[in-house]
């Protein structure tokens, strides 16, 4: 490791006015918006001030705000991602879930008692679509060796789940049609994915129950088929791939509604996504990716009845995967390079222009001097091109610095992005003087089918093989010094710091938030959700045991040349923490610099703002003692 110099000047040192308690302030997790045609707006926020608790708000027309159910963490745990925790039920108040233990309550008005829906019984349930007097929702039983899903009816007299239906492994995304007489959802079976394939279904709704439930779509093809709902005059409409991307079809008859190569979807890991809602007959507010080297995401409304796209021209660059729509407005969860991500409510007003009402930001921005505006850029990789977001180093006392430290930020998923949006965590490394990329690799969402399928087999070959790439590019371009790129990721990327660690020479320091190790023991400890996800990231158990061995970072310890920083949740059900204590033996057994930093209490990503700051800080600390600088104000990580 670098002696530590004592300069303010240094790339890494930098005085900077975001601490990491800024960053962890900054972190309510906005989701589940909501709108009424009287204007009234609602959301789920995440608030790490709180233990991570997830509260569910309304904004009233006349600006005042409440909560529906202050005593609960309006959390589910179904799929273990959760998502789909709360819901509307018009003129009847709203339905929440609550992590204590799983069950669901009717909330009749903000602030009224919770009154429980379902027995405590263990089954967890997501997804609420209204219908006659009460809600359908996924249900989920986990406690026999198989876990049963199903779709159920729950009444919000309190008298239980009736079940609607069940047969296949996943259920997601029920919805009820306008009129109350017809049901639509999708499923799919191990070992796929839902963004590599799923089943659309349809059925009647009557007082017994479903008549006829039949797949409508995806039988006689391979295809991701995800956010299916209806328009107001009865029309469904779903997001599919057969194009190459996903694009939003009207599915009775079948027809493109606006086609192009772009993503007009998102990978559904959670409960409760859409990428369009309706705002009449004709309009339809869709979320689409940029095109022709654009940043980010735009929203837009699309005329179903001729495919015309009406641009909105809004200030944002980033949306979160829910939409909702109410008197021809349309709720969102919206975000910029220098705006914090906000819920807001765009009137996209043909005549005078969209006008946008932000409802609640997450946090305060900063002053934008010191928020980088990330670049899209493309970069050779082998035979491939690979997508990073380049943010530079910001700071308004240290204008156009030479080379400087750079950090490679890896995204989950693998199956996932990072949209080029406002990010506490990005400016707090580029305040100090550290350049960061955000790397869409190979297998990442928001390019198309064929890019994503990238990875099919070769998760540890391709992300690893563009990580490095985009490493050597920073060194060859003049952005960043040799020997001063580093690389951090959580969870499946932390997989791929760790596999580039062990299998490159690409960079001088790396950082694994509750990143996978040992790829045998992922595929037989991690969830049912993702229990057969390697099948097709790396190959079928137990034929390709030799090739989970070989991708293992755990197996090849004695590749590594650099030292590493390992923060993990003690209580990390999707990514145990025996596999970050196993790397951290072995870089013990082979002497190289570490550190192992364990959260109690903390599972898959870290909820509390003070392991967020104490993570953070920690990563600051380490990067300076690799690289040669100290950072004012920052704990000393022990490194040994």
């Amino acid at each position: 490791m670098d002696d530590v110099r004592d300069d303010v000047d240094a790339p890494g040192a930098w005085t900077s006015p975001l601490r990491a308690a800024d960053v962890a302030a900054a972190g309510l997790r906005l989701s589940g918006v909501a709108l009424e045609d009287d204007g009234t707006v609602g959301w789920a926020e995440g608030r790490p001030a709180e233990g991570g608790r997830v509260a569910v708000v309304r904004r009233s027309p006349d600006g005042r705000r409440a909560e529906w159910a202050p005593s609960l963490d309006a959390r589910t745990r179904v799929h273990e991602y959760g998502g789909g925790s709360w819901g509307l039920v018009p003129g009847a108040g709203a339905v929440l879930a609550s992590a204590a233990d799983q069950r669901w309550f009717h909330v009749a008005a903000p602030g009224a008692a919770p009154r429980a829906l379902v027995p405590a019984d263990g089954v967890r349930y997501a997804d609420p679509a209204p219908w006659g007097e009460g809600v359908v929702l996924v249900a989920e039983d986990v406690s026999g060796p198989v876990p049963r899903r199903s779709l159920v009816h729950v009444p919000l007299d309190g008298s239980g789940p009736r079940e609607l239906f069940s047969g296949p492994r996943f259920l997601a995304a029920p919805r009820v049609s306008p009129d109350g007489s017809r049901l639509v959802w999708i499923s799919w079976e191990h070992p796929d994915m839902p963004w590599q394939r799923t089943l659309l279904w349809t059925a009647g709704l009557g007082a017994g129950g479903l008549v006829d439930p039949r797949v409508l779509v995806g039988e006689d093809r391979r295809e991701s088929l995800v956010h299916p709902g209806f328009a107001p005059d009865g029309t469904l409409l779903v997001v599919s791939d057969r194009s190459g991307f996903w694009n939003l079809y009207e599915a009775d008859p079948w027809r493109a509604v606006h086609p192009e190569d772009a993503e007009q979807g998102f990978p559904p890991w959670t409960f409760g996504t859409t990428s369009w809602v309706a705002l009449d007959d004709d309009r339809v507010a869709l979320l689409h990716a940029g095109t022709g080297g654009e940043v980010g995401y735009r929203l837009d409304v699309v005329h179903r009845g001729t495919g015309r796209l009406a641009p909105l021209d809004l200030p944002f660059t980033a949306y979160g995967p829910s939409l909702a729509a109410a008197g021809g407005r349309v709720a969102a969860i919206a975000a910029s390079p220098t705006t914090p991500p906000a819920v807001v409510v765009v009137d996209p007003d043909p005549v005078e222009g969209a006008r946008v009402d932000v409802v609640r930001a997450s946090a305060s921005a900063p002053d934008p001097a010191y928020l980088p505006v990330p670049q899209a850029l493309r970069i050779p990789s082998g035979d491939r091109t690979v997508h990073v977001h380049r943010y530079p180093p910001t700071h308004p006392e240290h204008p156009a610095p030479g080379p400087v430290p750079h950090v490679l930020f890896v995204h989950g998923g693998p199956t996932a992005q990072s949209q080029a949006a406002y990010s506490p965590e990005v400016a707090f490394f580029t305040s100090r003087g550290i350049g960061v990329v955000d790397v869409q690799y190979g297998g990442s969402t928001g390019y198309g089918r064929a890019y994503r399928e990238a990875l099919d087999g070769n998760w540890g070959v391709v992300d690893v093989e563009d990580c490095a790439a985009v490493a050597g590019w920073l060194v060859d371009e003049g952005f960043a010094p040799q020997g001063r790129v580093g690389i951090r990721g959580g969870s499946a990327g932390g997989f791929t710091v760790l596999a580039s660690l062990t299998g490159t020479d690409a960079f001088s320091a790396g950082t694994s938030y509750y990143g996978v190790a040992d790829l045998r023991a992922l595929a037989e400890d991690t969830h049912d959700f993702e229990s057969r996800y390697l099948d097709s990231l790396v190959g079928p158990l137990p034929q390709a045991a030799a090739l989970y061995a070989e991708r293992a970072p755990l197996n090849h310890v004695d590749g590594l040349t650099c030292p590493v920083l390992l923060l993990q949740g003690a209580d990390d059900p999707v990514v145990p923490l025996n596999q970050a204590e196993e790397f951290a033996d072995a870089l013990r057994r082979k002497g190289l610099p570490h550190a192992l930093v364990v959260f109690p209490g903390e599972q898959h990503g870290f909820r509390r703002a003070e392991n967020v700051i104490a993570s953070l800080e920690a990563e600051l600390s380490f990067y300076g003692q690799v690289w040669g600088f100290d950072p004012p104000g920052t704990p000393r990580l022990s490194v040994r």
